[in-house]
């Protein structure tokens, strides 16, 4: 992959907010929807947010899952953890088989590599966040973790371990 760590570490440092690839309960992103949500309650979330809070992956996982962002997010507020919102989404909307869980984290980790937003969104959003053309981004989960100072070339293969 081209591009270095250092210069495609991104510049959006914001304390407590999960990855993109960070699990609960085998699952991507739900973590760092509710820290999403924790941190707008409490001020901390910058304003670049605010406009795909329940929308985008929000949106989707929710969707997948079965139940709205609006429920979600009042209990993520209700003081539960990450696993105790899912549960509750398992309860109230679906629970996800193995193979499910397997089409989610592939889907949304793999987005942007070789779908609708290839040739246009993912090399704009590169250009948005300031970071050099040959960063080595090709999905939208690359951006966020490098946007937000994570990212390595190789964190996609240790998510799946």
């Amino acid at each position: 992959m081209a591009g270095s760590r250092a210069a495609c570490a991104g510049i959006m440092k914001i304390d407590g907010i999960s990855g993109c690839y960070e699990k609960t309960s085998g699952m991507f992103y739900f973590a760092r929807m509710c820290s999403k949500i924790r941190l707008h309650a409490a001020g901390r979330l910058p304003e670049d947010y605010f406009d795909m809070l329940g929308q985008g992956f929000d949106g989707r996982t929710c969707r997948y899952l079965g139940v709205s962002y609006e429920a979600v997010r009042e209990q993520a507020l209700a003081g539960k953890t990450n696993e105790e919102v899912l549960d509750w989404c398992h309860e109230n909307g679906r629970r996800l088989n193995a193979e499910e869980l397997l089409i989610y984290n592939s889907f949304m980790s793999k987005r942007g590599w070789r779908d609708d937003e290839t040739d246009e969104f993912i090399p704009a959003q590169i250009g948005n966040y300031g970071l050099p053309g040959d960063c080595g981004a090709v999905t939208d989960f690359d951006l966020i973790e490098m946007d937000e100072g994570r990212w390595y070339p190789d964190m996609w293969r240790e998510a799946w371990k």
